[in-house]
């Protein structure tokens, strides 16, 4: 605090601000620096709809496994339409993924499934090595 006295004799107190600002830019600097330049995010394929108008599934080439939930609670894996049981579904995305260049692989959850049951799916995908994993929506599966 600085003490000034004004011509009427008597002391003047104010507070001296320019300490405060200091340290304001020097915070503002700091944290302008720590703050990423861009914001990171899980990295999504998206299969896009064939010009012909045929459906991924159809492809040879195209992985497409499904994770439903029954009426009973029990899940039930499908991969490109044939049915698996769990332990058998990483195996089989080996076997698969084995002698391909191209490795890309789509998982399609039915509605009400808990995400951990996919994500299980995607787990098993990057151990069978699979290089890219998409996710097939409801709004992906409309627009084919």
């Amino acid at each position: 605090m600085s003490m000034a006295s004004g011509g009427s004799g008597c002391a003047v107190s104010e507070i001296n601000v320019t300490p405060l600002i200091d340290v304001l830019l020097v915070l503002l600097i700091i944290f302008m620096v720590i703050v990423p330049a861009r914001p990171r995010g899980l990295n999504a394929l998206i299969p896009r709809p064939a010009k012909e108008k045929t459906r991924v599934a159809e492809d040879s080439r195209t992985v497409v496994v499904q994770v439903e939930a029954n009426g009973a609670g029990e899940t039930t894996y499908k991969i490109n339409a044939d049915t698996f049981a769990k332990a058998d579904v990483e195996p089989k995305l080996m076997e698969i993924f084995s002698t391909r260049a191209e490795k890309v692989m789509f998982v399609q959850g039915s509605s009400g499934l808990e995400f951990g049951k996919v994500a299980e799916v995607v787990d098993m995908g990057h151990r069978a090595n699979v290089e890219n994993i998409g996710i097939m929506t409801p709004r992906v599966i409309a627009a084919q």
